[in-house]
Protein backbone atom coordinates (compact mmCIF):
# COMPACT_ATOMS: atom_id res chain seq x y z
CA UNK A 1 0.00 0.00 0.00
CA UNK A 2 1.65 3.47 -1.18
CA UNK A 3 0.90 6.54 0.73
CA UNK A 4 -1.38 7.58 -1.83
CA UNK A 5 -3.44 3.98 -1.34
CA UNK A 6 -3.55 4.67 2.46
CA UNK A 7 -4.66 8.38 2.24
CA UNK A 8 -7.59 7.00 0.09
CA UNK A 9 -8.21 4.13 2.40
CA UNK A 10 -8.82 6.72 5.03
CA UNK A 11 -10.83 8.83 3.10
CA UNK A 12 -13.17 5.92 2.36
CA UNK A 13 -13.54 5.51 6.12
CA UNK A 14 -14.55 8.83 6.55
CA UNK A 15 -17.19 8.48 3.72
CA UNK A 16 -18.48 5.11 5.37
CA UNK A 17 -18.64 6.68 8.19
CA UNK A 18 -20.98 9.80 7.28
CA UNK A 19 -23.21 7.49 5.08
CA UNK A 20 -23.57 5.57 8.45
CA UNK A 21 -24.19 8.35 10.24
CA UNK A 22 -21.43 7.47 12.45
CA UNK A 23 -20.26 10.78 12.22
CA UNK A 24 -22.05 14.30 11.03
CA UNK A 25 -19.39 16.14 9.13
CA UNK A 26 -18.75 17.58 5.65
CA UNK A 27 -16.31 14.57 3.88
CA UNK A 28 -12.78 16.72 3.12
CA UNK A 29 -11.84 16.19 -0.30
CA UNK A 30 -9.19 14.24 0.40
CA UNK A 31 -6.93 13.64 3.70
CA UNK A 32 -3.22 13.82 4.62
CA UNK A 33 -1.15 11.07 5.90
CA UNK A 34 2.31 12.02 6.29
CA UNK A 35 5.76 9.50 7.24
CA UNK A 36 5.65 9.01 10.87
CA UNK A 37 8.46 10.95 12.69
CA UNK A 38 11.07 9.19 14.44
CA UNK A 39 10.01 8.20 17.73
CA UNK A 40 5.81 7.93 16.51
CA UNK A 41 4.22 5.03 16.47
CA UNK A 42 3.72 3.02 13.26
CA UNK A 43 4.83 3.97 9.48
CA UNK A 44 2.25 6.68 9.06
CA UNK A 45 0.02 9.39 10.72
CA UNK A 46 -2.74 11.77 10.22
CA UNK A 47 -4.83 14.38 11.95
CA UNK A 48 -8.26 13.82 9.98
CA UNK A 49 -10.04 12.99 13.01
CA UNK A 50 -8.45 16.38 15.17
CA UNK A 51 -9.78 18.35 11.79
CA UNK A 52 -13.22 16.42 11.71
CA UNK A 53 -14.12 16.89 15.59
CA UNK A 54 -14.90 19.67 15.58
CA UNK A 55 -17.73 19.91 12.89
CA UNK A 56 -19.05 16.79 14.32
CA UNK A 57 -19.50 18.10 17.42
CA UNK A 58 -17.26 14.86 18.72
CA UNK A 59 -14.13 14.60 20.72
CA UNK A 60 -11.53 14.42 18.91
CA UNK A 61 -10.52 10.76 20.43
CA UNK A 62 -13.96 9.67 19.81
CA UNK A 63 -13.44 10.43 16.05
CA UNK A 64 -10.63 8.68 15.99
CA UNK A 65 -12.22 5.33 17.73
CA UNK A 66 -14.70 5.33 14.77
CA UNK A 67 -12.44 5.72 11.74
CA UNK A 68 -10.05 3.49 13.41
CA UNK A 69 -12.99 0.92 13.35
CA UNK A 70 -13.44 1.12 9.82
CA UNK A 71 -9.39 1.23 8.44
CA UNK A 72 -8.35 -1.57 10.53
CA UNK A 73 -10.19 -4.28 8.32
CA UNK A 74 -8.68 -3.03 4.84
CA UNK A 75 -6.61 -4.97 2.88
CA UNK A 76 -2.66 -3.92 3.45
CA UNK A 77 -3.25 -2.13 6.94
CA UNK A 78 -2.01 -4.61 9.83
CA UNK A 79 -2.49 -2.02 12.63
CA UNK A 80 -4.53 1.13 13.64
CA UNK A 81 -3.59 2.74 17.08
CA UNK A 82 -4.89 6.51 18.20
CA UNK A 83 -2.13 8.24 20.05
CA UNK A 84 -2.17 11.56 21.54
CA UNK A 85 -5.41 14.01 21.43
CA UNK A 86 -6.76 12.09 18.47
CA UNK A 87 -4.07 10.79 15.91
CA UNK A 88 -4.56 7.89 13.74
CA UNK A 89 -1.28 5.75 13.11
CA UNK A 90 -0.98 3.30 10.71
CA UNK A 91 1.44 -0.18 10.63
CA UNK A 92 1.34 -1.60 7.24
CA UNK A 93 1.09 -5.10 6.62
CA UNK A 94 4.15 -6.99 4.58
CA UNK A 95 6.19 -3.91 3.76
CA UNK A 96 7.86 -5.93 1.38
CA UNK A 97 4.57 -6.14 -0.95
CA UNK A 98 3.45 -2.62 -0.50
CA UNK A 99 7.69 -2.12 -1.63
CA UNK A 100 6.87 -4.28 -4.67
CA UNK A 101 3.71 -2.67 -5.63
CA UNK A 102 5.80 0.98 -5.94
CA UNK A 103 8.44 -0.78 -8.56
CA UNK A 104 5.51 -2.07 -10.13
CA UNK A 105 3.64 1.37 -10.83
CA UNK A 106 7.39 2.47 -11.59
CA UNK A 107 7.70 0.22 -14.06
CA UNK A 108 4.28 0.43 -15.80
CA UNK A 109 4.03 4.11 -15.75
CA UNK A 110 7.53 4.94 -16.96
CA UNK A 111 8.27 8.61 -16.73
CA UNK A 112 4.69 9.28 -15.87
CA UNK A 113 5.51 7.15 -12.21
CA UNK A 114 3.37 10.32 -9.95
CA UNK A 115 0.79 11.79 -12.74
CA UNK A 116 -2.17 11.88 -11.82
CA UNK A 117 -5.62 12.96 -12.30
CA UNK A 118 -6.62 15.24 -9.25
CA UNK A 119 -6.19 18.80 -10.63
CA UNK A 120 -8.32 17.58 -13.44
CA UNK A 121 -11.56 19.84 -12.62
CA UNK A 122 -9.64 22.90 -12.55
CA UNK A 123 -9.18 25.17 -15.08
CA UNK A 124 -5.72 27.67 -14.35
CA UNK A 125 -4.91 31.29 -15.82
CA UNK A 126 -1.05 32.10 -15.14
CA UNK A 127 0.45 35.48 -15.81
CA UNK A 128 4.41 36.54 -15.15
CA UNK A 129 6.22 39.53 -16.44
CA UNK A 130 8.75 39.33 -19.10
CA UNK A 131 11.26 37.88 -17.21
CA UNK A 132 13.84 35.34 -17.69
CA UNK A 133 13.04 33.59 -14.06
CA UNK A 134 9.21 34.26 -14.08
CA UNK A 135 8.66 32.56 -17.70
CA UNK A 136 10.91 29.22 -16.69
CA UNK A 137 8.95 28.97 -13.28
CA UNK A 138 5.84 29.88 -14.94
CA UNK A 139 6.85 26.83 -17.81
CA UNK A 140 7.49 24.55 -15.03
CA UNK A 141 4.50 24.89 -13.19
CA UNK A 142 2.50 24.35 -16.04
CA UNK A 143 3.71 20.84 -16.55
CA UNK A 144 3.50 20.24 -13.63
CA UNK A 145 -0.25 21.14 -13.13
CA UNK A 146 -0.76 19.22 -16.94
CA UNK A 147 0.34 16.11 -15.06
CA UNK A 148 -1.79 16.32 -12.36
CA UNK A 149 -4.62 16.91 -14.85
CA UNK A 150 -4.82 20.06 -15.19
CA UNK A 151 -5.96 22.29 -18.44
CA UNK A 152 -3.86 25.53 -18.26
CA UNK A 153 -3.14 28.80 -19.91
CA UNK A 154 -0.20 31.46 -19.73
CA UNK A 155 0.17 34.83 -20.67
CA UNK A 156 2.99 37.21 -20.40
CA UNK A 157 2.65 40.85 -19.76
CA UNK A 158 4.63 41.64 -22.89
CA UNK A 159 6.19 40.24 -26.39
CA UNK A 160 8.28 36.93 -25.56
CA UNK A 161 11.88 37.41 -25.37
CA UNK A 162 12.95 35.31 -28.20
CA UNK A 163 16.09 33.66 -26.34
CA UNK A 164 12.94 31.70 -23.93
CA UNK A 165 12.22 29.64 -27.26
CA UNK A 166 15.67 28.13 -26.33
CA UNK A 167 14.88 27.24 -22.72
CA UNK A 168 11.85 25.42 -24.12
CA UNK A 169 9.78 28.66 -22.73
CA UNK A 170 6.17 28.64 -24.55
CA UNK A 171 3.28 31.18 -23.66
CA UNK A 172 -0.60 31.00 -25.05
CA UNK A 173 -0.93 35.09 -24.84
CA UNK A 174 0.71 38.87 -24.37
CA UNK A 175 -0.78 41.94 -22.71
CA UNK A 176 -2.51 42.90 -19.37
CA UNK A 177 -5.46 40.51 -18.67
CA UNK A 178 -8.77 41.81 -19.03
CA UNK A 179 -9.18 40.48 -15.58
CA UNK A 180 -6.75 39.58 -12.63
CA UNK A 181 -4.81 36.02 -12.87
CA UNK A 182 -2.25 33.89 -10.86
CA UNK A 183 0.44 35.79 -11.26
CA UNK A 184 3.86 33.43 -10.68
CA UNK A 185 6.78 36.24 -9.40
CA UNK A 186 9.74 34.48 -8.35
CA UNK A 187 12.39 36.86 -7.27
CA UNK A 188 13.90 38.56 -10.58
CA UNK A 189 17.25 36.73 -11.59
CA UNK A 190 19.34 39.67 -12.43
CA UNK A 191 20.15 38.89 -16.06
CA UNK A 192 18.48 37.71 -19.40
CA UNK A 193 17.82 34.75 -21.51
CA UNK A 194 20.79 35.03 -23.44
CA UNK A 195 23.27 35.98 -21.11
CA UNK A 196 22.15 32.35 -19.26
CA UNK A 197 22.44 30.51 -22.21
CA UNK A 198 25.83 31.59 -22.97
CA UNK A 199 26.99 31.19 -19.61
CA UNK A 200 25.37 27.91 -18.67
CA UNK A 201 23.43 26.32 -21.63
CA UNK A 202 19.69 25.55 -21.29
CA UNK A 203 19.69 22.60 -18.46
CA UNK A 204 21.94 24.55 -16.01
CA UNK A 205 20.00 27.40 -16.48
CA UNK A 206 17.09 25.86 -15.74
CA UNK A 207 18.33 24.22 -12.79
CA UNK A 208 19.43 27.56 -11.32
CA UNK A 209 16.63 29.16 -12.16
CA UNK A 210 14.16 26.60 -10.81
CA UNK A 211 15.77 24.76 -7.36
CA UNK A 212 15.55 27.72 -4.93
CA UNK A 213 11.99 28.35 -3.32
CA UNK A 214 10.27 31.28 -5.67
CA UNK A 215 11.18 33.85 -2.77
CA UNK A 216 14.98 33.26 -2.72
CA UNK A 217 17.37 34.61 -5.19
CA UNK A 218 18.65 32.44 -7.63
CA UNK A 219 22.46 31.32 -7.96
CA UNK A 220 23.56 31.03 -11.16
CA UNK A 221 27.28 30.90 -11.24
CA UNK A 222 29.70 28.59 -12.46
CA UNK A 223 29.13 26.18 -9.82
CA UNK A 224 26.01 24.99 -12.00
CA UNK A 225 28.67 23.62 -14.33
CA UNK A 226 31.06 21.52 -11.92
CA UNK A 227 31.25 18.01 -12.87
CA UNK A 228 31.57 16.44 -9.23
CA UNK A 229 29.43 15.47 -5.82
CA UNK A 230 28.88 19.27 -5.02
CA UNK A 231 26.67 19.75 -7.98
CA UNK A 232 23.30 18.95 -6.96
CA UNK A 233 22.17 18.87 -10.66
CA UNK A 234 24.92 16.85 -11.76
CA UNK A 235 24.65 14.75 -9.07
CA UNK A 236 21.18 13.86 -9.63
CA UNK A 237 21.75 13.32 -13.52
CA UNK A 238 24.87 11.13 -12.13
CA UNK A 239 22.81 8.90 -10.46
CA UNK A 240 19.88 8.76 -13.14
CA UNK A 241 23.13 7.66 -15.59
CA UNK A 242 24.45 5.36 -13.10
CA UNK A 243 21.16 3.73 -13.13
CA UNK A 244 21.06 3.12 -16.74
CA UNK A 245 24.53 1.77 -16.88
CA UNK A 246 23.50 -0.91 -14.33
CA UNK A 247 20.41 -2.02 -16.84
CA UNK A 248 23.17 -2.00 -19.71
CA UNK A 249 25.60 -3.52 -17.40
CA UNK A 250 23.07 -6.46 -16.57
CA UNK A 251 22.18 -7.50 -19.85
CA UNK A 252 25.85 -8.22 -20.61
CA UNK A 253 26.05 -10.76 -17.32
CA UNK A 254 22.81 -11.97 -18.74
CA UNK A 255 19.85 -11.05 -16.49
CA UNK A 256 17.44 -8.39 -15.71
CA UNK A 257 15.40 -6.91 -12.98
CA UNK A 258 13.24 -8.99 -10.74
CA UNK A 259 11.13 -8.69 -7.72
CA UNK A 260 12.92 -10.35 -4.44
CA UNK A 261 10.88 -12.75 -1.48
CA UNK A 262 10.54 -11.13 1.71
CA UNK A 263 11.39 -12.53 5.36
CA UNK A 264 11.34 -9.70 7.39
CA UNK A 265 13.84 -8.15 9.70
CA UNK A 266 16.84 -9.30 11.68
CA UNK A 267 16.14 -9.31 15.43
CA UNK A 268 18.45 -7.15 17.28
CA UNK A 269 20.15 -10.02 18.63
CA UNK A 270 20.62 -11.92 15.31
CA UNK A 271 21.49 -9.39 13.12
CA UNK A 272 25.06 -10.34 12.60
CA UNK A 273 24.45 -13.97 12.85
CA UNK A 274 22.00 -15.31 10.35
CA UNK A 275 18.82 -15.05 9.08
CA UNK A 276 15.76 -14.62 10.80
CA UNK A 277 14.22 -17.43 12.04
CA UNK A 278 10.14 -18.75 12.25
CA UNK A 279 7.55 -19.61 9.47
CA UNK A 280 5.80 -17.22 7.60
CA UNK A 281 6.12 -13.63 6.84
CA UNK A 282 7.55 -11.31 9.68
CA UNK A 283 6.31 -7.42 9.74
CA UNK A 284 9.00 -5.12 8.97
CA UNK A 285 9.94 -2.79 11.14
CA UNK A 286 11.25 0.53 9.65
CA UNK A 287 14.94 0.85 10.23
CA UNK A 288 15.45 -2.59 11.48
CA UNK A 289 18.68 -4.64 9.96
CA UNK A 290 17.53 -7.48 7.40
CA UNK A 291 18.71 -10.63 6.89
CA UNK A 292 21.75 -11.82 5.09
CA UNK A 293 20.11 -12.48 0.97
CA UNK A 294 19.86 -16.11 0.42
CA UNK A 295 17.48 -18.66 -0.73
CA UNK A 296 14.56 -17.18 1.69
CA UNK A 297 15.74 -13.80 2.78
CA UNK A 298 16.00 -10.18 1.93
CA UNK A 299 18.43 -8.38 -0.67
CA UNK A 300 18.67 -5.10 0.92
CA UNK A 301 20.09 -3.59 4.05
CA UNK A 302 18.79 -0.66 5.75
CA UNK A 303 20.28 1.42 3.31
CA UNK A 304 17.49 0.66 0.68
CA UNK A 305 14.94 1.85 2.68
CA UNK A 306 15.47 5.50 2.40
CA UNK A 307 15.14 5.10 -1.38
CA UNK A 308 12.10 2.74 -1.51
CA UNK A 309 10.42 5.63 0.82
CA UNK A 310 11.14 8.41 -1.56
CA UNK A 311 9.85 6.67 -4.59
CA UNK A 312 7.31 5.72 -2.76
CA UNK A 313 6.72 9.46 -2.08
CA UNK A 314 7.14 11.13 -5.45
CA UNK A 315 3.37 10.86 -6.17
CA UNK A 316 2.55 13.00 -3.12
CA UNK A 317 5.60 15.18 -3.97
CA UNK A 318 4.72 15.89 -7.90
CA UNK A 319 1.09 16.86 -6.64
CA UNK A 320 2.25 19.05 -4.13
CA UNK A 321 4.59 20.58 -6.26
CA UNK A 322 1.43 21.34 -8.77
CA UNK A 323 -0.78 22.51 -5.99
CA UNK A 324 1.72 24.94 -4.43
CA UNK A 325 3.16 26.13 -7.87
CA UNK A 326 6.74 25.18 -6.43
CA UNK A 327 9.28 23.20 -8.59
CA UNK A 328 11.50 23.92 -6.15
CA UNK A 329 10.06 20.72 -4.26
CA UNK A 330 10.79 18.45 -7.48
CA UNK A 331 14.18 19.55 -7.36
CA UNK A 332 14.95 18.76 -3.95
CA UNK A 333 13.03 15.87 -4.11
CA UNK A 334 15.00 14.67 -6.94
CA UNK A 335 18.19 15.70 -4.82
CA UNK A 336 16.79 13.26 -2.26
CA UNK A 337 16.22 10.43 -4.52
CA UNK A 338 19.58 10.58 -5.65
CA UNK A 339 21.46 10.90 -2.38
CA UNK A 340 19.74 7.92 -1.35
CA UNK A 341 20.67 6.19 -4.71
CA UNK A 342 24.29 6.15 -4.46
CA UNK A 343 23.92 5.71 -0.26
CA UNK A 344 21.78 2.29 -1.79
CA UNK A 345 24.22 1.72 -4.77
CA UNK A 346 27.13 1.59 -2.58
CA UNK A 347 25.54 -0.64 0.08
CA UNK A 348 23.78 -2.94 -2.03
CA UNK A 349 25.92 -3.97 -5.51
CA UNK A 350 23.05 -4.27 -8.14
CA UNK A 351 25.88 -5.84 -10.37
CA UNK A 352 28.34 -9.19 -8.92
CA UNK A 353 31.75 -8.42 -8.34
CA UNK A 354 34.66 -10.53 -9.57
CA UNK A 355 33.78 -14.26 -10.23
CA UNK A 356 30.36 -13.67 -8.76
CA UNK A 357 27.23 -15.35 -10.54
CA UNK A 358 24.14 -12.50 -10.98
CA UNK A 359 21.57 -13.78 -8.31
CA UNK A 360 17.93 -13.26 -7.21
CA UNK A 361 19.58 -10.38 -4.75
CA UNK A 362 21.32 -8.67 -8.03
CA UNK A 363 17.84 -8.67 -9.92
CA UNK A 364 15.78 -7.29 -6.90
CA UNK A 365 18.56 -4.65 -6.38
CA UNK A 366 18.63 -3.70 -10.16
CA UNK A 367 15.04 -3.47 -10.16
CA UNK A 368 15.27 -0.72 -7.56
CA UNK A 369 17.95 0.84 -9.02
CA UNK A 370 16.14 1.01 -12.54
CA UNK A 371 13.29 2.68 -10.76
CA UNK A 372 15.71 5.30 -8.96
CA UNK A 373 16.47 6.55 -12.63
CA UNK A 374 12.89 6.35 -13.60
CA UNK A 375 11.94 8.98 -11.10
CA UNK A 376 15.24 10.96 -11.74
CA UNK A 377 14.19 10.84 -15.60
CA UNK A 378 10.65 11.67 -15.49
CA UNK A 379 11.38 14.60 -12.44
CA UNK A 380 14.15 16.17 -14.41
CA UNK A 381 11.36 16.24 -17.78
CA UNK A 382 8.85 17.95 -15.66
CA UNK A 383 11.55 20.54 -14.92
CA UNK A 384 12.62 21.01 -18.55
CA UNK A 385 15.33 19.51 -18.38
CA UNK A 386 17.38 16.76 -19.90
CA UNK A 387 18.57 13.69 -18.37
CA UNK A 388 21.26 12.03 -20.23
CA UNK A 389 22.01 8.21 -20.21
CA UNK A 390 26.05 9.02 -20.70
CA UNK A 391 27.65 11.50 -18.79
Amino acid sequence: MTPADLSRTVLHAVRRAVDEDALRAPVPARVRVERTRPGGSGDYACAVALQLAGPAALPALEVAAILRERVAAEPGVGRVEITGPGFLSFTLDAPAAGDRAVLDAVREQGLAYGHGDALREEILQFHHAREVRAAVTAHAVRRLVVAQGARVRVSCEEASDPDWARLGVTVDAHGTPPVPLTGIRPVPAGVTAGELLERLGPDAARWGLLRPAGHDRAALGPALLVQGEANPLFRVRYAHARARALTRGAALLGFTAGHAPYAGPVPDSESHAGTAQGAGHTQHTPGAPHAPYGEDSFPYDGAARPLLDLIADHPGVLLAGARHRAPDRVARQLEAVAHAFFDFHDSCPPLPAGDEKPSAAHRARLALAEAAGTVLAGGLSLLGIRAPEHL
